[in-house]
């Protein structure tokens, strides 16, 4: 078998002559990095940062100039007066106005009053709701006149209504 040798092949006893010792009092190799490109990038960086910085800062100036200078009038509401958004619209204080919503709920267990003049349905405090409920007792289906009625022969409750309608099968 030839052992081939590539012509390209490059003797690591034959490198350049740099590379072979680092000087004395050196603290990092010197073909690693050129430190003073660094810096300088480093510095214009920072320059170009300073200066980007203070042009915007101008800019926001000028855009804040130019909208005080320019007020928006709108042609067709020049004789309207402002006007809220359509409800709902965030709250101002929610804590104050939850703390009036179980006021008037309050006053509303524990008062009397109309719901409906023309049907004749009044409210009435809810510990005497109570105390009428146990005296006359909850209703019963057997108090319920229509559901005293048998249902009509060849009918069976519809399962479309949960039961509260007949409906003929076969």
């Amino acid at each position: 078998m030839a052992h081939y040798q590539h012509s390209d092949a490059i003797d690591p006893t034959e490198t350049n002559p740099e590379y072979r010792v680092t000087p004395p009092g050196a603290g990092h190799e010197h073909t690693d990095a050129n430190v003073w490109l660094i810096a300088k990038f480093g510095l214009w960086l920072l320059i170009s940062a300073i200066v980007i910085h203070v042009g915007m800062g101008f800019m926001f100036g000028m855009f804040v100039e130019q909208r005080e200078e320019t007020e928006q009038i709108f042609p067709l509401a020049t004789g309207q007066e402002r006007r809220l958004p359509d409800a709902p619209r965030l709250q101002q204080f929610p804590e104050n106005e939850l703390y009036e919503f179980r006021q008037r709920e309050e006053g509303t267990l524990h008062s009397y009053g109309w719901i409906d003049r023309e049907a004749g349905r009044i409210q009435i405090p809810i510990a005497e709701a109570m105390r009428l409920t146990v005296e006359r007792g909850l209703p019963t289906r057997a108090s319920q006149p229509e559901a005293a009625a048998p249902a009509p022969a060849g009918q069976v409750p519809a399962d479309s209504s949960s039961g509260r309608t007949m409906e003929r099968r076969r």
